[in-house]
């Protein structure tokens, strides 16, 4: 079996991995189960002369080696919080308003992936299967083709591809572009966002859809389909029993867990909650809105904005309709422990899942794993977030719609246990089915079967994983684009 050869920004523990949730999990288990390399960032930042040095520091870790580098001080300003935060991160979540297109930051960017392309070049094996993630590492497999290598290579977006017309303000959008096509397979979270890609490699490079479903662009052949990212299910739940729904108070619970990010739609859930205490007063004192929003790239603008934000809306809130015995928003600006997150997901009567703009967003998965089936709670679920592609039997919502929002939280807590417990059976089932593992194994499968024509010199298959590509790809240019 090939060896598996990942690339990040950064490196999980994966000793710790069950405790970070996500990708770490499925990655630490394949490498646990097979030989593998991992390279990233080590979360170091150094003067000038780290720029220079391509000699990794390496360990092993339960059997898989761990290769790291620092960063210098001038190239996490323009590689991690420059292009990859304050452009690439705004113009993929939509936020054109806020993206900072200065010059010097591309070069910075590109030249932080060639540093990690000679890094990993003597590090590869004739066999190996490589698998890049993440928008930080666009360029990476461009990088690894100038220096010879032709192992399979691919890549995996974990936030949204914005529509043609946005990419295209990116002033570098077709270095970008010829940057994915160096990929043999590039995997998106949905169909949407296949649809997007495609549009995008066809009007702004002039890419064409081949008859086996690949594009072909700058003279090169790619695969790209829909990978849903998932939750390892019985990890997150564990072993342990769990707690039945018992609030802290006689009130009941609504609960939003998210990263303080603008994407996030926070200040919206806020105005929302707002509304409804407005709009349905008969559930004052009743119910308690609780948000832990923790920190994230706390030097930069438009997180400093949207904290002052938050905590002036939720003051407004507290003191129009809160009494001396109840506050209406708990706001919590810290990260809650991953081992009580089960709890006080399952003592939550509502899970409120508002982003504006997110690839996949599993703290809408976690909330449906951890419930109890005989007292489910409901999750409202905001339509752009990539889960609701898959979680249909959430109360979906426009996240800019506060009126529609005030509305689904009524209907949330008024819901019967009868259709409560059906919505989150077919939700859980559709959890389970897509979790963690089936994403790693389904893209790592495509991956190594393209790997395998190449090496046969076979130009298409009219395999059923192409077939299944193809239909998925004509599945998202026909589906409409919420």
């Amino acid at each position: 079996m090939s060896r598996i050869v990942l690339v990040s920004n950064r490196v999980a523990d994966i000793s710790k991995a069950s405790q970070a949730g996500g990708m770490a999990v499925a990655l630490a288990d394949t490498l646990r189960s097979r030989e593998g390399l991992w390279l990233g960032w080590n979360g170091r930042i150094g003067d000038r002369s780290e720029e220079q040095r391509t000699t990794p520091d390496v360990t092993q870790r339960d059997g898989t080696t761990i290769a790291t580098l620092p960063l210098s001080t001038r190239e996490h300003e323009g590689y991690y919080t420059g292009y990859s935060n304050n452009v690439l991160w705004p113009v993929f979540h939509a936020r054109l308003d806020i993206a900072k297109f200065e010059a010097g930051y591309y070069q910075r960017y590109l030249a932080v992936n060639r540093r990690f392309a000679r890094t990993l070049h003597p590090l590869l094996k004739p066999d190996d299967t490589i698998w890049v993630h993440d928008y930080h590492m666009i360029p990476l497999a461009m990088e690894l083709r100038a220096l010879g290598v032709t192992n399979p290579i691919g890549f995996f977006l974990h936030i949204p591809v914005p529509p043609a017309q946005m990419f295209l303000a990116i002033p570098e959008h077709r270095e970008l572009a010829r940057g994915l096509a160096s990929y043999d397979l590039i995997g998106l979270q949905t169909k949407v966002d296949v649809g997007n890609l495609i549009d995008y490699l066809q009007d702004g490079v002039f890419g064409r859809i081949l008859q086996d479903g690949r594009i072909r662009a700058f003279d090169r052949e790619l695969s790209i389909a829909s990978f849903p990212v998932g939750i390892d299910v019985d990890a997150f739940v564990g072993a342990r029993p769990r707690r039945t729904r018992e609030p802290v108070s006689s009130a009941t619970g609504i609960l939003g867990v998210d990263r303080l990010d603008y994407t996030k739609g926070l200040p919206q859930k806020f105005r929302a909650f707002g509304r409804f205490l407005d709009k349905y007063p008969q559930y004052r004192r009743r119910v308690i809105l609780s948000q832990i929003a923790p920190p994230t790239r706390e030097t930069m603008r438009a997180y400093t904005e949207i904290r002052h934000e938050l905590e002036t809306l939720s003051g407004r809130i507290n003191g129009r309709y809160g009494e001396l015995d109840w506050v209406p928003i708990h706001y919590i600006h810290r990260a809650a422990p991953r081992r009580m997150l089960v709890d006080v997901y399952r003592s939550s009567r509502v899970g409120f899942v508002t982003p504006l703009r997110d690839g996949m967003n599993l703290v809408a998965k976690e909330y449906v794993a951890a419930q109890d089936p005989a007292d489910p709670g409901v999750l409202i679920l905001s339509r752009f977030a990539g889960a609701a592609e898959q979680m249909k039997d959430a109360l979906i919502v426009n996240p800019y719609d506060i009126e529609e929002m005030a509305d689904a939280i009524k209907i949330a807590l008024d819901m019967t246990l009868d259709e409560r417990q059906a919505r989150h059976q077919s939700l859980l089932e559709g959890v389970r089915q897509q979790d963690t593992f089936a994403w790693c194994r389904s893209f790592l499968t495509a991956l190594e079967l393209v790997g395998r024509r190449r090496k046969l010199g076979i130009p298409s298959s009219p395999s059923e994983a192409a077939r299944k590509a193809l239909q998925e790809i004509e599945l998202a240019r026909v589906s409409p684009r919420g």
